[in-house]
Parts: C-alpha cells; sequence; structure tokens
C-alpha cells in the first residue's frame, strides 16, 4: 500500500506537467489578446502599433510559447504562480485571498451531498416501489438532469426575491459586523444549488449498489439466523454497498471545484471560480493558470484518496503490484 501510494504520488508531477502544457498551449492560442482586453477602446484608438507592440514586450507575450510556458513553470517553482497582467499582483496572493471561501463552501457541499444522497438512497433501496421510491426516484432524475445555474436562477427568485429569506449575493450583509453565522446565511443557497447534482447522483448509486446487495444470499443468510434489520442493513448490506460510493465521492470533489466555478459567479462569492472567470474576461494568461493548476491537483489527489478508500473498503484489492 506505502509503495503505490508513493507511486501514484510521484506521477503527480508528471502528470501536471502534460496538464498545464496543453492547457497553457491551448489558452494562449485562443482569440483575444491581455492587452486589448486591459485597455478601453478609448485608449486603444489613441495608441499605435508600437506602444501596443512595446506593452506586449513588458508582459513577455511576443515570446514563443514553449519560453512562456517555461518561465511560467519557473513562476510556479517559486511558489507565486506567475503575476497577474490586470492586477499586477502574484497569482498564488489573488488565489489564497479566494481559497478559504471556496473549501468552506466545497466542504460544506460535500458533507451536504454525503449524508442526504446516501441516506436517501439507503430509504429508497429498502423501500422499492413503494410511494417514497416512487416519489425519489424522479426528483433524483431531475437534480442530475438539472444545470446548476439554472437551478441556482430559481432559488435566487424563488429564496430571495419571493420569500426574502435568504440574501441574493456575497458573502456578508453590507454594513454589518463580520460574523460567522452571516455568512452561513449567504452559503445557504450556493450550498443547495451546488450540491443538488451531486445529492441526486449519490442517491442513484446509492440504491442501485443497496438493491444489488440486498439480494445476495449471504443478507438471505444472515436475516434467516435472526439477526436485526439494522445490523443487517448497516453491517452487511451498506459495509458492500459502500465501495462503488466510495468512487462516485472521489469523483464528486473535481465536480464540485468545476460547479463552483459558476455558482460562485451567480452569487458573487469572492472564490477561485469566480477569480478565474473574472481572468477569462480579461484574458489573463497566468490567472487562469494557476486555476488550472489547482483543478488539477485536485482531481488527481482525489482520485488517489479514493483508490486507496476503495481498497480499505475491499480487503481484496491488492495495491501491492
Amino acid at each position: 500500500m506505502g509503495q503505490y501510494i508513493l507511486r501514484r504520488l510521484l506521477l503527480i508531477p508528471i502528470l501536471l506537467l502534460g496538464i498545464t502544457a496543453l492547457d497553457f498551449t491551448f489558452i494562449n492560442m485562443a482569440p483575444g489578446d491581455p492587452i486589448t482586453a486591459m485597455l478601453d477602446p478609448t485608449e486603444m484608438r489613441q495608441m499605435t502599433k508600437d506602444d501596443i507592440e512595446r506593452r506586449r514586450h513588458a508582459l513577455g507575450l511576443d515570446q514563443p510559447i514553449p519560453v512562456r510556458y517555461l518561465l511560467w513553470l519557473k513562476e510556479v517553482a517559486t511558489g507565486n504562480l506567475g503575476h497577474s497582467y490586470v492586477k499586477a499582483q502574484p497569482v498564488a496572493r489573488l488565489m489564497i485571498d479566494g481559497i478559504k471561501n471556496t473549501i468552506l463552501l466545497m466542504t460544506l457541499s460535500l458533507i451536504a451531498t454525503t449524508i442526504v444522497g446516501v441516506t436517501l438512497g439507503i430509504v429508497s433501496a429498502l423501500r422499492p416501489y413503494s410511494w417514497v421510491d416512487y416519489t425519489l426516484t424522479p426528483l433524483s432524475f431531475s437534480g442530475v438532469a438539472m444545470p446548476s445555474f439554472f437551478f441556482a436562477l430559481i432559488l435566487i427568485f424563488v429564496g430571495a426575491l419571493r420569500l426574502g429569506w435568504f440574501p441574493t449575493s456575497g458573502l456578508l450583509t453590507p454594513g454589518a459586523p463580520p460574523s460567522f453565522s452571516d455568512q452561513l446565511l449567504h452559503m445557504v443557497l450556493p450550498l443547495i444549488a451546488l450540491s443538488i447534482g451531486g445529492t441526486a447522483s449519490l442517491l442513484r448509486y446509492t440504491r442501485s449498489s443497496m438493491l444489488e446487495v440486498l439480494q445476495e444470499e449471504y443478507i438471505t443468510t444472515a436475516r434467516a439466523k435472526g439477526l436485526a434489520s439494522r445490523v443487517v442493513n448497516v453491517r452487511h448490506a451498506f459495509k458492500n454497498a459502500a465501495l462503488p460510493i466510495i468512487t462516485i465521492l472521489g469523483l464528486q470533489i473535481p465536480a464540485l471545484f468545476g460547479g463552483a466555478v459558476i455558482i460562485e459567479t451567480i452569487f458573487s462569492i469572492p472564490g477561485i471560480g469566480s477569480t478565474m472567470v473574472e481572468a477569462m474576461g480579461n484574458s489573463d494568461y497566468p490567472v487562469m493558470m494557476g486555476g488550472i493548476l489547482l483543478s488539477g491537483i485536485t482531481v488527481l489527489l482525489s482520485n488517489l484518496v479514493a483508490d486507496v478508500a476503495y481498497a480499505f473498503a475491499d480487503p481484496r484489492i491488492s495495491m501491492s503490484e
């Protein structure tokens, strides 16, 4: 197990190098230019072609893409992840400013997704073809099919504009003293919007896995021995049904990171997602690459954690090779 984890950890820098090299190339080949994005049309009309080229030279945009990528890697090695073209600050500082909000939103969403999705999936599996099952099944399909941004707009319209129960944007009430309770109140609607898809997906997988395990012969034998239903359902059924659920949870973390980009933008939450969206509009390549680097690290580490958790849950799996 230890050798397996070590090998996977050693592969992460190589995989990140390939991911960032491809993304850096595609981003820099995309239409748009940081100089034109930074300047307003009036200022652009007053500048000559030489003035624009001087600005491009100052930012290093006149150099070939491979050279710029190596310079970016050098900045990554120093820990500042490059410098923002627009805000003239180290990208690491911009990411640190927003990463706390993103981690809080993702953590709360992962907890809510796991508790609600697994619980409802178990309830649906233990009462198959009942009114509970017939109610939860279409709701789960709706949750998977509905885009998170559309559901977020519905939540804003109903929960904030119509009912007035929750704020529409931001993390703090203007003019009010900062408090954790106020921040949590602002997190309710973004949390629901970010969690709905993962909860519905986890509900479906949990129900399917539990139904399959409940039909196994050892479950029938356990019940024939007179074991209590709680013992059979929890110790025997759910323990074995949890294997595919672990895999789904491992995939939920990258999905939450991607969903946070949209949700933070809709609810005006100052996080990594909104920072990346702003950088895309400004063609701020270093900030975009900083977000991609964090996203790649998140995906690779979450897959590693899922594999290790899967091995611990099922001793039959060997990772010594």
